[in-house]
């Protein structure tokens, strides 16, 4: 598998969505899988106006990964937001991130579905080459 154009990207799963991203380090293909998460809910653009900072841990990457994605629908639900910018920091199995979004705005967003939350399903994360790192799971919706 190769890196697309886009750095993000759906893939089918039977009734399920799933969420992949690029980039050239693990942090950013952590990055592009949280804006293939957001894209699965809208494709109106999300204003960058409120900041949270979350962390999270697990013990190796993928299930890092699934952790990831789980809190950024757990501060979707809670918050009622969508998130449009992401700045994603990885230290071993831990990973610190500020992200930016804003409230939910149904007229302009348009809402498709809530996703209930990110599976081990097709959970994979791996290095393709020296600069191009894939990070991809099945998101329940």
């Amino acid at each position: 598998m190769t890196a697309p154009a886009n750095r993000w990207q759906h893939f089918h799963h039977q009734a399920d969505i799933g969420v992949r991203g690029f980039g050239s380090t693990l942090a950013g293909a952590f990055e592009q899988a949280a804006y293939a998460l957001t894209a699965v809910i809208t494709t109106a653009p999300v204003n960058p106006t409120r900041l949270l900072t979350i962390s999270c841990a697990g013990d190796d990457p993928e299930l890092l990964l699934v952790d990831w994605l789980n809190k950024l629908v757990y501060l979707m639900a809670t918050e009622n937001m969508l998130f449009g910018r992401f700045d994603v920091k990885i230290f071993g199995n831990s990973l610190t991130a500020q992200i930016f979004g804003e409230t939910v705005d149904v007229e302009r967003h348009r809402p498709t579905v809530e996703i209930k939350a990110a599976t081990y399903s097709e959970l994979k994360v791996r290095q393709l080459s020296s600069q191009h790192w894939v990070a991809q799971c099945v998101v329940d919706v």
